[in-house]
C-alpha cells in the first residue's frame, strides 16, 4: 500500500443522495480512504438539481443535516461553475491523483486533462452507473484514452471499456457497505413487514417492480404490510401500489435507512434491467447496505456471475410465484430468516466493505505510480 497521497474526487454531490445512489458509496470510500491515511478532498458543484430537488422535499434539510453530523470527517469543497482555469490550477497543486465520477459533464472533464499536464496528477475516470452501456455515444467526447486509467464497478462494464472504448488501464471496484453506518440495529419500534427503498425512475423496471413486489405483497396482505420508499413515482405508479396494498413513505435520507430496515422483517431487491441484460452481475448499493444492516433479502433474478455472494446470502428468486413463495417463507418461519441474515452479514463483512475497497483503490493507486 503507498503512503499518504493526497486525493481529489470530483463527484455531482456527496451532500444530496436524491435520485443519487452513488453518493452512498463514495461516501463510505472517501472516509475508509481517509482512514488508511490519505488526504482526500471532494469537489462538487455549489448546487445541481440532485441537491435542489432534495431541498423542495420534506426531509430535505434534515438529510444534509444528517449527512454533515454523520461524515464530519469528509471534507466536502463546492465550486461555481464560473471558476476559471486559473482557479482550479493553483487549487489542484500538489495532489497526486485526481477521480472524475461518471456524473460529471464534459467540461470537468476537458478542464482536468488540460491541468494534468501541468499539474502532474494522475487522473481516473470513476463509474459506477450504466450509461456507458445504454448511452455509449454520450461518451465519445469525454476522451477516455486520455486517461491514466478507468474505475468500473463491474467486470461486465470493465469489459464495455476496454472492447467498445479501447482504454486499456480498467480495473474493476465494486461498490461496497460503509458498515460504520450500516449495520444491525435493535431496540427499534415495528413498522411494515417487507420494505423496498428504491426510486420508480424511468421505466426500466416497472414490470419487474409490479411482478416480484406489488403483486406478491397483495397477496401477502392484510396479514403483512409492504412499505415502498423512494422518488420520482408518477401518479400512475401511486396509483399501482394503492391497488395492491402497499404503502408509499415517499423520500427516505439514505442515512436513515438501517433504522428502516430493522423495523421491518425483510427486504427485496429489483435490479434494473441494464443490469440483468448488458451488464450482468451488478448489483445495486442496496443489496450491500441492506445485507450489512443484518435484514433478510429477496431478489427478483439476476446473475451473480462474479461470485460476490454465498448461496444462502439472500434468496434469488426464478419467477413471482417464486419470490411469493420465499417472502412467505421468511415472514413465517423467523429461525429461517435469522439464519439467512446472519450469512448475508458475515460475507458483506468478510468481502463487502469500504475499508475492503480503500485498500483495493490504494493498491490500485501504488500500481500506477510504479
Amino acid at each position: 500500500m503507498p503512503g499518504k497521497l493526497r486525493i481529489a474526487y470530483f463527484a455531482h454531490t456527496l451532500r444530496s443522495d436524491w435520485n443519487n445512489g452513488n453518493a452512498h458509496f463514495l461516501r463510505g470510500l472517501m472516509r475508509a480512504l481517509g482512514r488508511q491515511g490519505h488526504d482526500v478532498t471532494v469537489f462538487e458543484p455549489s448546487t445541481e438539481w440532485s441537491i435542489e430537488n432534495l431541498l423542495a422535499e420534506d426531509l430535505g434539510r434534515h438529510s444534509l443535516d444528517t449527512f454533515a453530523r454523520t461524515y464530519p470527517d469528509i471534507k466536502v469543497a463546492s465550486y461555481s461553475a464560473s471558476d476559471t482555469e486559473d482557479i482550479w490550477q493553483e487549487r489542484l497543486r500538489g495532489y497526486d491523483f485526481v477521480l472524475l465520477h461518471e456524473w460529471n459533464s464534459s467540461c470537468v472533464a476537458h478542464l482536468l486533462l488540460k491541468l494534468r499536464d501541468a499539474n502532474g496528477y494522475k487522473l481516473l475516470f470513476h463509474d459506477t452507473h450504466h450509461r456507458a452501456s445504454s448511452s455509449p455515444e454520450s461518451f465519445s467526447i469525454l476522451q477516455l484514452d486520455r486517461f491514466d486509467g478507468v474505475l468500473a464497478f463491474g467486470e461486465a462494464l470493465r469489459s464495455i471499456y476496454r472492447e467498445r472504448f479501447g482504454v486499456e488501464h480498467v480495473w474493476t471496484l465494486h461498490e461496497a457497505a460503509d458498515t460504520s453506518v450500516f449495520r444491525p440495529l435493535t431496540g427499534v419500534a415495528a413498522g411494515p413487514q417487507i420494505i423496498w427503498i428504491g426510486n420508480w425512475g424511468d421505466g426500466e423496471r416497472s414490470t419487474e417492480i409490479r411482478d416480484y413486489l406489488l403483486t406478491p405483497a397483495a397477496s401477502l396482505a392484510p396479514e403483512f404490510r409492504t412499505c415502498i420508499y423512494g422518488v420520482r413515482y408518477p401518479e400512475d405508479a401511486l396509483n399501482q401500489l394503492a391497488a395492491h396494498e402497499v404503502e408509499y413513505g415517499g423520500y427516505l435520507p439514505n442515512l436513515d435507512a438501517p433504522c428502516v430496515y430493522a423495523s421491518a422483517e425483510l427486504t427485496v431487491h429489483i435490479p434494473r434491467q441494464q443490469y440483468t441484460n448488458a451488464m450482468q452481475g451488478i448489483p445495486t448499493i442496496r443489496v450491500f447496505e441492506a445485507l450489512a444492516c443484518g435484514i433478510p433479502l429477496v431478489s427478483a433474478p439476476w446473475r451473480d456471475v462474479e461470485g460476490l455472494f454465498r448461496p444462502g446470502d439472500f434468496y434469488m428468486a426464478s419467477s413471482p410465484a417464486d419470490m411469493l413463495s420465499a417472502m412467505s417463507e421468511l415472514l413465517h418461519n423467523p429461525d429461517v430468516a435469522a439464519e439467512q441474515a446472519g450469512r448475508g452479514l458475515q460475507t458483506v463483512l468478510a468481502r463487502h466493505t469500504c475499508e475492503h475497497r480503500a485498500e483495493q483503490l490504494s493498491d490500485i493507486f501504488e500500481e500506477i505510480s510504479a
